[in-house]
């Protein structure tokens, strides 16, 4: 028999909840921000949202130049490197 998550598994993206449908998705975008400009700090937190993304994405280069930095003169094998990284 199968579950709730084998069915929606074996149902594919095609069937997803109506909120998710492409053509809905700038009503939701639009009530989003709007509920965000009514809170305290509201334009911050509008800023902080669409910039999310690029402000992770730069942390996670920053953080593996450090790495890289740390381990260069090393004569580890690669795989004693991957070993370190996930200590």
């Amino acid at each position: 028999m199968d579950s709730l998550a084998d069915k929606a598994i074996l149902s594919g993206a095609d069937n997803r909840p109506p909120m998710l449908e492409k053509d809905m998705y700038d009503s939701w975008k639009s009530r989003m921000e709007l509920y965000m400009l009514n809170r305290q700090h509201g334009r911050m937190i509008l800023e902080s949202v669409k910039h999310a993304e690029v402000i992770q994405t730069d942390c996670d280069v920053k953080a593996t130049n450090i790495i890289l930095q740390a381990m260069q003169g090393t004569s580890l094998t690669k795989q004693e490197r991957e070993c370190k990284l996930y200590d």
